[in-house]
């Protein structure tokens, strides 16, 4: 049974910085990608960041670029979300998701990219 387990979520003031952790468990090989999304009350899930291990591509939101990082081990699948220069803008529940799927041609940015998810864990960050 796959799994996904975020931590690192909290409540931080502008400007902090927050790490958010996930590790995928229940498949004998590593992921082909992995990633974060985020969904803020009352708005659409959208995409964060992504790391695709072919490569060690990543991939960011225009909204994000230039504060946060994603980086993981493949063997061990993990992925993590470094947050920095925080703004309330971001706050939101955070997700981690990772697809075993080798898809070559997909941008890994779209939710569909991905089949499997975390459960959240809430990002709030105060002016």
């Amino acid at each position: 049974q796959v799994q996904l387990v975020e931590s690192g979520g909290g409540l931080v003031q502008a400007v902090d910085s927050l790490r958010l952790s996930c590790a995928a468990s229940g498949r004998t090989f590593s992921t082909y990608a992995m990633a974060w999304f985020r969904q803020a009350t009352g708005k659409e899930r959208e995409f964060v960041a992504a790391l695709r291990w072919s490569g060690r591509t990543t991939y960011y939101a225009d909204s994000v670029k230039g504060r946060f990082t994603i980086s993981g081990d493949n063997a061990r699948s993990t992925v993590a979300l470094q947050m920095n220069r925080l703004e309330p803008e971001d706050t939101a529940v955070y997700y981690c998701a990772a697809t075993w799927t080798r898809r070559v041609w997909a941008t890994m940015t779209g939710s569909n990219d991905y089949d499997y998810w975390g459960q959240g864990t809430q990002v709030t960050v105060s002016s």
